[in-house]
């Protein structure tokens, strides 16, 4: 099992380091204990906050309000919750 990320009953746990100001929205990989993602929106006015909400509700195909940043609001680095996954893909 990676490190980056772990299950609570039906809830995805997602150790992250987000690099915001990037070229293009994607999830790099695995970079040591965390998920890489890469997001193009910058860390301002929590922007980059809403804009990772949105992209990994669509990535993992589920509604917005599934997925909440539990800790590192203010941080590059995050732990994501995902409520019931329809989508593992991307942590394959």
């Amino acid at each position: 099992m990676a490190n980056w990320y772990y299950w609570q009953e039906t809830s995805l746990f997602l150790h992250v380091q987000l690099q915001p100001r990037a070229s293009r929205d994607e999830i790099v990989g695995p970079h040591g204990d965390y998920l890489k993602i890469r997001i193009t929106t910058p860390p301002l006015e929590g922007r980059a906050n809403k804009h990772l909400i949105k992209f990994l509700a669509k990535r993992f195909d589920v509604p917005q309000q599934q997925v909440s940043i539990e800790r590192g609001e203010q941080s590059r680095i995050k732990l994501i919750k995902i409520i019931a996954p329809n989508n593992l893909e991307c942590i394959q």
